[in-house]
């Protein structure tokens, strides 16, 4: 069944779609299921069909300079690419879609107190509480693009899904692992920056 919060969208595969998507947006074209595992050398995210099938995959090195990640899809073809860029203080990562499109997602997205950010290189807003990865996805005329949804306690980073848009399906997919890569390397520095400070203290 669906949750009744509109922060709560995490369903599992085989479950009902989200009763507050469709009352809001209508029944999803269909959904995706991801699920990462970053306790591994190579850092394996699967993104999955609701049948279980391979829709992509995106792998990368969890010891990398520049976090380069690889987004296949189930025939192995290239998707998107994803690297970390450091720009004087401002530190991103940047998305080549395999037709050339690029966009940035920002740690300032992840910061801000709003609960809307825009991605400004495709034209879209995300709304909700995405700095849990929790949130709505609208194109620049304001429709609903996919709606994300984080499972709230699980040893792997698992979320769900609803696409509307299924030509932009793979922006999406790319959008959700740039912020998850975003997210965990912003978690990393404020671990490092607390480390630092600590140490100073004992000084």
């Amino acid at each position: 069944m669906g949750t009744s919060s509109k922060f709560l969208r995490y369903r599992e595969r085989g479950q009902e779609a989200n009763t507050v998507n469709i009352e809001r947006f209508g029944t999803p074209s269909h959904s995706l299921f991801i699920s990462t595992n970053f306790w591994s050398f190579r850092q394996k995210t699967k993104i999955m069909e609701e049948d279980g099938s391979i829709a992509y995959r995106a792998k990368s090195r969890s010891i990398s300079l520049h976090d380069k990640t690889y987004i296949k899809d189930a025939r192995g073809q290239l998707v998107a690419t994803l690297e970390r860029k450091v720009l004087t203080l401002r530190e991103y990562h940047r998305v080549t879609m395999a037709d050339g499109t690029r966009f940035d997602i920002a740690h300032e997205l992840l910061q801000v107190l709003d609960d809307t950010a825009e991605i400004t290189d495709l034209g879209w807003t995300l709304r909700g509480n995405y700095a849990s990865l929790n949130f709505e996805l609208y194109d620049q005329n304001n429709e609903i693009i996919a709606v994300v949804g984080k499972k709230l306690i699980s040893i792997k980073d698992k979320y769900a899904i609803d696409i509307y848009r299924p030509e932009l399906e793979q922006e999406v997919v790319a959008v959700l692992v740039a912020l998850q890569h975003t997210l965990r390397g912003r978690t990393k520095s404020g671990r490092s920056s607390s480390l630092v400070l600590d140490v100073m203290r004992r000084l």
